[in-house]
């Protein structure tokens, strides 16, 4: 599943009266990225956790090559089935466009779509587009909502270390609601709204809170490389001028796949452009 690669040193941003950004509401976080960092990590753990989804319903990630990887093999040490999802040991070139290798690993007891199922996702010499991609998860089926929708309660416990060598790692729980595509067994029509608290450490040392709005989660779709909609309010004791909030609803679709938010510090709002 795509989420927002949002890169705000790569966003030309202003305010809504078109003047220029003030300085003194940047930090060295801002132009450093920050946001970058979120994206990656929650790109690729979500990335995961589709995998782990559709190997657990259908045995097959929909991602499939002609050189017939990746591999889905199922296994059993009672009381639980482990799923392994092998990309191979080189890099292989997917059919999203991304390159993969190494393994993804899923244990459960009982059927992913069984309400109090517990599936631990844990990733082994994993690479996506070079960089390697450190994730352990914990996703517990809580049944259906008050509008019958399946969700999932998820720690997160995600690393990435990047081609640089440089590492960024978050922690923190998260809730993830199946929006659309439930009842197929495809992919492409998978959306996912995602709320929850996580905590951003960047290699700088700075840290960030990132707490996604209960009333407005983040609309991440598989079919859109952007976030679709929701807010998510980011506060660091490296901020100049407090903390900032990213609008994906903004934009022309109004909450559709549009490469258009709002980043909001204190009384300034600007508009910025996804990449």
């Amino acid at each position: 599943m795509m989420a927002a690669l949002l890169t705000l040193s790569a966003c030309k941003r202003k305010d809504k009266d078109n003047s220029t950004t003030s300085s003194t509401l940047t930090s060295a976080d801002d132009n450093g990225g920050y946001a970058s960092d979120a994206a990656k990590l929650d790109q690729n753990g979500n990335d995961v956790v589709s995998i782990a989804d559709a190997s657990a319903t259908t045995n097959s990630t929909g991602l499939r090559t002609s050189s017939g990887y990746p591999t889905v093999t199922r296994t059993f040490a009672s009381p639980d089935t482990i799923i392994t999802v092998d990309f191979g040991p080189t890099p292989l070139a997917c059919l999203d466009g991304r390159t993969r290798q190494g393994k993804i690993i899923v244990s459960y007891a009982g059927h992913y779509k069984d309400s109090g199922s517990v599936h631990n996702i844990t990733t082994s010499n994993y690479y996506v587009d070079s960089n390697q991609v450190k994730v352990n998860k914990t996703v517990t089926n809580m049944g259906t909502n008050s509008s019958g929708q399946v969700w999932y309660s998820v720690t997160v416990n995600d690393t990435i270390i990047l081609v640089n060598d440089s590492m960024i790692y978050w922690n923190g729980s998260r809730t993830r609601t199946w929006d659309a595509g439930y009842g197929t067994a495809t992919r492409t029509d998978d959306a996912y709204l995602i709320g929850g608290t996580t905590t951003l450490h960047r290699a700088n040392g700075n840290v960030f809170t990132y707490a996604i709005s209960a009333t407005d989660p983040l609309k991440v779709a598989w079919a859109c490389r952007y976030i679709e909609a929701g807010t998510v309010t980011v506060s660091s004791t490296s901020f100049v001028g407090g903390s900032r909030t990213l609008n994906f609803t903004y934009g022309p679709s109004g909450g559709g796949c549009d490469n258009q938010a709002e980043l909001i510090i204190g009384s300034h709002t600007y508009h910025i452009i996804l990449h």
